[in-house]
């Protein structure tokens, strides 16, 4: 990726770098289209590939991974798992192959905009019309993976792994892959660009390699390709010296002493335990309340704390999943055996060192899983940012917003989260898991008799016919929100709207407007996103319950539903 991505990226070397791979005996090269320092460059990593190895003779025997399903606007790297842009990228990568076959072809990583199946048949597709060889997924987890395998034959996934990142290993990934014939390609093998430069100071890695002529590098790949046959590591070499030594890393063999100091040095998972059931349930318990952000984890915490339970919550104790895991550990080494838990553990391996500390302790541990839709946790999200803030920051402000208030996301930071969750299973070492449905608690009598009615309209609504029926129909002596999303409008986008709509209302028109660039969400503001309505009702004291939307879309409808009010059709 770097031979294309890095700003100092220098073609000649990089030339030099693939050839000294092919001659050290490397046949799998990794590509992607994506590979390129912005959209009007992409493909470049994939021309310069397959330059290089029919220069240096190399392309009958190479074996191209390369993937889709990835832009990179405005240098970011947003996902787009639609069935025409995996399509269409497929198409770029072979003619940037330039007649060089694609062995394996991946979705770079899920789109959570896109339904996962969507994307998956795209794949199934390209496999059916022969345009690649196999096909595989990349930066999944395994609930991804078993739905997807459901579609299609997946031949390979390819995920972060690494002495620094054991998440598919924690996750049951691996083994999963192990036992479906699943190969694993890791990215990342040594870390990445930052962690890399780290494995130098590692004693372990540094010892183990004198004793082998190896460099710590090379020990760290070693150790890597020892966890499992099913394991391809692909470090991202940008010098030919690099590349060799990458190739030199698979001659080198550890014995059990030298994994066990490497576990212990690294902090990976224990073994599996001869027996894997958990421990019973008594008088102690440590409870995981889990849900994507925004789903109300708090308010059930909050019922177990006054039954006695002690809180362990990584927003008010700061620091990572891990250290809180750490934390857990002194908590119930000082006698407490009743410990709550309520973070966004959204996958397996995110829950697996609770378990394994559960465990440690000879305490058994129970998942309250908050099954809460993403438009519901949405409105939450935006209610607790409105109590912040007071009202909807442009999203410069929210970035900065989020950066020090706990609980504060942007929609697309949520998005990515969602896309992450693997709903909790009893194999993973729960004595039970609790599945709670969604509901949302009536708001407090005096205030929603003191709140008033309103109408929400769609701008789009009043280009349709009969608008002006359907609008006297609602509650024409309410005051009126006009909202829409117009990218780089000016706030006075809506005043033909406002007049032609006030004409026909008397209780006022309050217009609100969504000016925010396309493409992956950065605003609350944006419809179908909830922010408008909820900062309007709580600016004029709305009651959302007794209010009516007016629009013409299923998103409009799907908007009425999550923040609670009447959906009128026009």
């Amino acid at each position: 990726m770097r031979l294309s991505t890095d700003g100092d990226r220098d073609d000649a070397v990089a030339l030099e770098t693939i050839a000294a791979a092919a001659d050290a005996g490397i046949t799998v090269f990794d590509t992607a289209r994506a590979y390129a320092a912005h959209d009007a460059a992409s493909e470049h990593n994939e021309r310069l590939l397959a330059r290089a190895l029919r220069r240096c003779g190399a392309d009958g025997r190479a074996r191209i991974v390369t993937k889709g399903g990835m832009a990179r606007a405005g240098g970011g790297w947003i996902p787009d798992g639609r069935a025409g842009a995996i399509l269409g990228d497929c198409e770029a990568s072979l003619a940037a192959l330039d007649g060089l076959p694609i062995d394996l072809y991946l979705i770079h990583a899920p789109d959570p905009r896109t339904s996962w199946q969507t994307s998956v048949r795209a794949l199934a597709r390209l496999l059916r019309e022969g345009m690649v060889t196999h096909v595989g997924l990349s930066n999944v987890n395994r609930r991804q993976l078993d739905e997807a395998l459901d579609l299609v034959e997946v031949t390979a996934i390819q995920v972060a792994l690494s002495v620094f990142d054991d998440s598919a290993v924690r996750g049951g990934l691996l083994d999963s892959c192990e036992q479906r014939g699943v190969a694993v390609i890791a990215h990342s093998p040594l870390g990445g660009r930052r962690r890399a430069r780290s494995l130098a100071r590692r004693t372990v890695l540094v010892e183990i390699g004198q004793g082998r002529g190896a460099t710590p590098e090379e020990v760290a790949l070693a150790w890597l390709l020892d966890l499992s046959p099913s394991v391809v590591a692909i470090p991202g070499a940008r010098r030919p010296e690099t590349a060799r030594s990458a190739a030199a890393a698979a001659a080198v063999r550890l014995d059990d002493k030298d994994r066990a100091l490497l576990n212990n040095s690294f902090a990976w998972p224990p073994p599996p335990r001869a027996d894997p059931s958990p421990p019973a349930a008594g008088e102690g318990e440590v409870v995981v309340i889990m849900g994507i952000p925004g789903a109300g984890k708090t308010r059930h915490a909050g019922e177990y704390v006054a039954r006695g339970y002690v809180r362990l919550n990584r927003d008010e104790r700061g620091g990572s999943l891990s250290q809180l895991s750490d934390a857990l550990q002194d908590t119930l080494a000082s006698g407490v055996r009743r410990v709550v838990l309520d973070n966004t553990f959204l996958t397996r391996a995110a829950r697996s060192r609770v378990l394994e500390t559960a465990v440690r302790n000879s305490v058994a541990a129970r998942c309250v899983w908050i099954d809460t839709p993403l438009a519901q946790a949405q409105v939450n999200l935006v209610e607790r940012l409105l109590d912040v803030s007071g009202s909807l920051p442009d999203p410069d402000a929210l970035r900065l917003l989020a950066r020090r208030e706990p609980g504060i996301l942007s929609p697309t930071r949520q998005m990515g989260r969602v896309r992450e969750l693997e709903p909790p299973a009893m194999d993973e070492g729960f004595v039970a898991v609790q599945r709670i449905p969604f509901t949302r608690l009536p708001k407090d009598t005096q205030v929603s008799q003191s709140a008033s009615e309103g109408v929400l309209v769609a701008a789009a609504a009043l280009a349709a016919p009969g608008w002006d029926q359907t609008i006297a129909r609602c509650a024409p002596g309410t005051v009126h929100l006009l909202f829409d999303w117009r990218p780089g409008a000016p706030l006075d986008a809506l005043d033909v709207e406002v007049a032609r709509l006030a004409a026909h209302v008397t209780g006022g028109v309050v217009p609100a407007l969504c000016p925010h660039a396309g493409g992956p969400p950065v605003c609350w503001c944006r419809p179908p996103l909830p922010g408008l309505i909820l900062d309007f009702a709580r600016s004029h004291g709305i009651d959302l319950s007794r209010s009516a939307l007016v629009g013409v879309s299923p998103a409009h409808r799907t908007l009425a539903a999550a923040v609670g009010a009447r959906y009128v059709p026009v």
